[in-house]
């Protein structure tokens, strides 16, 4: 929802993060989606392989995950991830990057702030705002600079992209198309994202790779899917060959939002996310 050390946090965010978007056509025979779960989570990151002439030796980090709310109050996430990748000779890349978000239960509107930063020094920061209107979605900008533009109104927020997802999946869909903003780079940036849905894998299925989901009471008997989202840069015009994705995700999607197993393919190398800690957390229900 992991993107390079050098790319947005907010994909990766995107992918954890869990929330109700606005209502998509579906088969009236779907079953009703889950409330989706309040928690926070742990993932550790390693180096799963290289590519080429890649020179990243070994990678290591962690992400730590917090999502509250509800479709009436809207959903807050806050999203950090250290990391540190060896390229070799002695030298390494340290980012650390933050983000936070709100989000409408609708769908409506979605505030960002998100900080990178490498190597101890500050290198970006991103603050703004976005509102859907009848044409289309206003986006404001604080920072890096001052703008206001329009985005199509096809276009949508993090936590209704995973809805959108759970919901394709619910019904039986194994693929997505689905332009996609989240204030990523210097905040103008829309991906476009191709979305791969895998079998259903049912609650009595446990992991191959065991973690802390294989034991969790309000996860083992959930349906899951295997997903893949491939981003594309929607500002790079495709010649006649096919366009090569920014990067892609790859994980195991719980009914209720909660992802396990991640895979973060920046095409020179690939990251594997191990769930290592997940904590439930109370949520009011919706009057």
């Amino acid at each position: 929802m992991f993107r390079s050390a050098h790319t947005s946090v907010r994909g990766i965010a995107c992918v954890l993060a869990v929330g109700a978007g606005a209502a998509i056509a579906g088969s009236a025979a779907a079953a009703p989606s889950l409330p989706f779960l309040a928690h926070q989570a742990v993932y550790e990151l390693s180096l799963q392989k290289s590519r080429g002439n890649a020179s990243i030796n070994s990678a290591r980090g962690r992400i730590l995950y917090n999502f509250v709310g509800s479709s009436c109050e809207g959903y807050t996430t806050e999203f950090r991830q250290v990391s540190q990748l060896d390229i070799g000779e002695s030298k390494s890349i340290l980012s650390d990057l933050r983000s936070t978000s709100w989000e409408e239960g609708d769908g409506k509107s979605y505030r960002f702030k998100i900080e990178t930063r490498t190597n101890d020094a500050t290198t970006s920061s991103v603050d703004g705002s976005a509102e859907r209107t009848g044409s289309g979605i206003t986006v404001k900008l604080k920072q890096p600079k001052a703008k206001t533009f329009t985005l199509d109104a096809s276009t949508v927020f993090p936590t209704e992209q995973v809805r959108r997802i759970v919901d394709a999946a619910k019904d039986g869909k194994s693929l997505l198309e689905l332009a996609v903003y989240d204030g990523s780079d210097d905040g103008e940036k829309v991906y476009n994202t191709l979305t791969v849905i895998g079998q259903a894998i049912p609650g009595e299925k446990a992991p191959s790779t065991p973690d802390v989901t294989t034991t969790s009471e309000r996860l083992k008997s959930l349906t899951r899917w295997p997903v893949t989202v491939s981003y594309y840069d929607r500002s790079v015009k495709s010649g006649t060959g096919e366009q090569t994705p920014v990067y892609a995700m790859s994980f195991e999607l719980y009914e209720n939002g909660v992802s396990r197993a991640l895979v973060l393919d920046y095409n020179d190398f690939v990251i594997a996310g191990a769930m290592a800690k997940l904590d439930v957390k109370d949520s009011k229900p919706c009057k």
